[in-house]
């Protein structure tokens, strides 16, 4: 069975179908998980003020170690649901074995950065063994951790890895009408994805979606995918009969 890269969302409200999926699929998996309600919320009860610039979190040094909390912990109740539903997990970050070697974005952002380096071995073991791989997007450069676009992570570990990402989300996949799911297309080029934003059919919050899947293949990914995230979507996104598709 086909090895796939997933990135999945990073809360736990509702996540018992999408666990049950993903424990389900027959063939091995690389997990990658965001967090962003979670950061928020605890940041907020700790008194500190979110803000975002370019769509991304600003996240001071002060707060660093509040994120890294976060997804340490949210991965590890991630891999607990999948091990009790039957597929071995393992909770990853960036710190652990070297895993992501990162690079700081911006100085206006504070310690966010971009993956620059994937210790590919440490999670090809992990398959070899049995064991799932779920990795939390910290990076780390010489001064420490950085924050890191779950989506930008993803599409840099797939790209390590040579293995279709898959991008599950709230939506089937890109559609001409935002309003009727059975507009979705199956498959894109890039340059389609390119003219589909150019003509404003894919705008908003669907944008940094397809420049994650763009993203991943730029990095070495055979192909990528955005879907939604519930039961059978990841025969379905290889099959064709789900989510979209994109390709060179």
């Amino acid at each position: 069975m086909e090895k796939l890269l997933v990135k999945i969302g990073g809360s736990l409200k509702g996540a018992a179908e999408l666990l049950d999926e993903v424990a389900a699929y027959p063939g091995p998996l690389v997990l990658v998980h965001g967090g962003g309600p979670n950061i928020g919320e605890w940041l907020s009860r700790l008194g500190f003020e979110t803000r975002f610039h370019n769509g991304l979190r600003v996240t001071p040094p002060e707060q660093m170690e509040v994120v890294e909390m976060v997804l340490s912990t949210l991965g590890k109740q991630l891999a607990h649901g999948l091990s009790i539903r039957g597929r071995k997990a393992v909770a990853l970050t960036g710190r652990d074995a070297g895993l992501l070697e990162a690079r700081l974005m911006d100085p206006e952002l504070g310690r966010v950065g971009e993956v620059s380096a994937v210790r590919a071995e440490v999670l090809e073991r992990l398959i070899q063994a049995g064991i799932t791989p779920l990795v939390a997007p910290i990076g780390l450069d010489a001064e420490g951790a950085l924050n890191i676009n779950a989506d930008t992570a993803a599409g840099a570990i797939a790209g390590a890895l040579c293995l279709p990402a898959v991008f599950l989300t709230d939506v089937v996949g890109v559609l001409r009408d935002p309003k009727d799911p059975a507009t979705r297309y199956a498959r894109l080029t890039r340059g389609e994805v390119r003219e589909l934003i150019a003509q404003g059919i894919v705008s908003g919050g669907m944008i940094p979606k397809v420049e994650a899947a763009l993203g991943a293949l730029d990095q070495g990914a055979p192909w990528a995918a955005i879907a939604r995230g519930e039961r059978g979507v990841l025969q379905g996104v290889r099959s064709g009969q789900a989510g979209t598709r994109v390709v060179l």
